[in-house]
This record gives C-alpha cells, sequence and structure tokens, in this order.
C-alpha cells in the first residue's frame, strides 16, 4: 500500500537546493580543474606583468628626472644645442636622448617641452613642432605651452585661424598660467589677420575684464582702433 508522500517544509527544501548547488560545484571543478589552473596561471602571469611594468616605469620616471636635472642649467643658461645633443664625454646626455628612452614618463613628457623650446630657440620650427605635438602628459601648465608651440608654428606658416584657435585653447588649460592674457592676445592678433574681427575684439574685451593689470592690455588699445576702422 502506497503511502502519502511527505510535504517537505520551505527549511528543508532551501536545505536541499544547498547541497545540491554544493555537489554541482564539486562536480563542476573536478571536472574543469586543469582548465581553472591554467586561468589561475595566466592570471597570475597578467598580475606580474602588470608589477612588473609599473615598477620599471616608475624607475625609468626616476632615471628620467634626474637626468633633466643635469641639463636644465644647460638650458638656462641659453645654450639650446648642447642642452639637446648633450655633452660629450659626461653624463649629461641631452634633452633628446631623454625623450628617446624615456619619453612616456611623466619627467619624458616634461623634456618634450623643453626640446620642443630649445628647437623653437635655434630657429628649428618644423622639429619644434614635432615636440610639441608630442606632449601628452598631465601637466596644464605644460600643455598650454604645447598647445601655444604649434599655435607659433601655423602662425608662421600663415595658418592664422587654426593658430587663433590653438592659442585660444591654451588660453583655457589653466587658470593658474600667468601667459593666458598674452594667449589671448596672440589670439585675437591671428583672429584679426585671418579676418575674424568679432573674434578678435571679443577675446581684447576679455583681457581688458580679466587681466586688467597685465602687459598685454597696453598691447590692445591699438588694436582696438584697427577694428572700430
Amino acid at each position: 500500500m502506497l503511502t502519502k508522500r511527505k510535504k517537505l517544509s520551505k527549511k528543508q527544501i532551501k536545505e536541499d537546493k544547498l547541497v545540491t548547488t554544493y555537489y554541482k560545484t564539486i562536480a563542476f571543478f573536478e571536472e574543469n580543474k586543469n582548465r581553472l589552473a591554467t586561468y589561475v596561471a595566466i592570471l597570475a602571469v597578467v598580475i606580474l606583468a602588470i608589477v612588473l611594468f609599473m615598477n620599471n616605469r616608475k624607475k625609468n620616471n626616476e632615471i628620467a628626472g634626474t637626468e633633466l636635472s643635469r641639463v636644465m642649467s644647460i638650458y638656462d643658461s641659453g645654450n639650446y644645442l648642447e642642452a639637446i645633443e648633450g655633452r660629450a664625454g659626461t653624463k649629461l646626455i641631452g634633452l633628446k636622448k631623454i625623450v628617446d628612452s624615456y619619453g612616456s614618463t611623466d619627467n619624458g613628457e616634461i623634456a618634450k617641452i623643453y626640446i620642443a623650446n630649445s628647437y623653437n630657440f635655434l630657429g628649428k620650427l618644423d622639429e619644434a613642432y614635432k615636440y610639441y605635438q608630442d606632449y601628452s602628459g598631465s601637466n596644464k601648465i605644460f600643455k598650454a605651452t604645447a598647445l601655444a608651440g604649434q599655435a607659433g608654428y601655423l602662425s608662421s606658416k600663415k595658418n592664422y585661424e587654426k593658430a587663433a584657435d590653438l592659442y585660444k585653447k591654451a588660453a583655457f588649460v589653466s587658470d593658474a598660467d600667468v601667459l593666458n592674457p598674452e594667449y589671448l592676445l596672440q589670439s585675437g592678433l591671428n583672429y584679426m589677420t585671418a579676418g575674424k574681427n568679432e573674434d578678435a575684439k571679443e577675446l581684447f574685451d576679455k583681457i581688458k575684464k580679466d587681466y586688467p593689470t597685465s602687459p598685454a592690455v597696453r598691447e590692445i588699445d591699438k588694436y582696438t582702433l584697427t577694428l572700430e576702422q
């Protein structure tokens, strides 16, 4: 004679599901343990590679900082060619070597600005432009310098509107940049040359309003008169 099946309680059902899940999990790991071990090994290798990369990057940045500090006195003295090429027979390797070897580090990015400035002072504008374009560091002042450097190059090539755009962009990178009024002035002058007088006037008005004591203000009046004629 068949007996009536006893109804399981909610607690018993829940416990039964847990037991089933447990054994299914054990079975899965038993069936796939070789594959999982491979995945774990790959993950460990990836993590190790990341750690080694970060440590190497940090070390390279420190080396770049040391090399940059050695060359800065040469740069500050105005000996730009030696700053670029270094000094043979000494530890002074020069900005070009620093950029070539450590250009992806923070200090290597800074070296790009100094080598670009050096080429610019030497009149080698194409070389300067290349390094200004290549800057991708996080320092806002240097970012503005890179944009302004590109703008100056484009202005020399008579691409005035693009130059004006870049000077304007440089002026809004950092509120703390003391060169902002000069960037705005250069932007306005390039807009004038490009025939965009309204854009120029807008920037000149901004200089008067936001930077009333800056040297750029003294230059504005004569250009404003030209715009009004």
